[in-house]
């Protein structure tokens, strides 16, 4: 998404060819934190959802750091729901930290 002539926010999604998955995509969010509770979001979620559905997908997937409240409360208004927790997943500033596991089925 582009506001000002710079781009704000994306969604991009990966899928896989193997046909035991390829009813799924991951899904990866960015939106710049000074745009963010703006409804960028939910527009990125709302037209890739369009987009799934017309390409017989079923099952989004994606992760997030498991103390990003702002992201949390996006993807939980989006349907995901936390799946599980990839304990000490990544390394940031010094420290560890875990991430969730989240998804929605459509």
């Amino acid at each position: 998404m582009w506001a000002d002539g710079s781009l704000v926010g994306f969604l991009g999604a990966f899928g896989s060819e193997p046909r035991r998955i390829r009813h799924t995509l991951y899904l990866v969010v960015g939106i710049l934190q000074s745009y963010s509770g703006q409804g960028i979001g939910t527009r990125l979620f709302a037209e890739m959802e369009k987009w799934a559905a017309d390409h017989d997908i079923h099952r989004l997937e994606l992760t997030v750091m498991a103390h990003n409240e702002r992201a949390l409360a996006l993807y939980r208004k989006a349907g995901f729901e936390v799946e599980g927790t990839k304990k000490d997943s990544i390394y940031v500033d010094g420290q560890y930290v875990d991430e969730f596991y989240m998804a929605k089925l459509i």
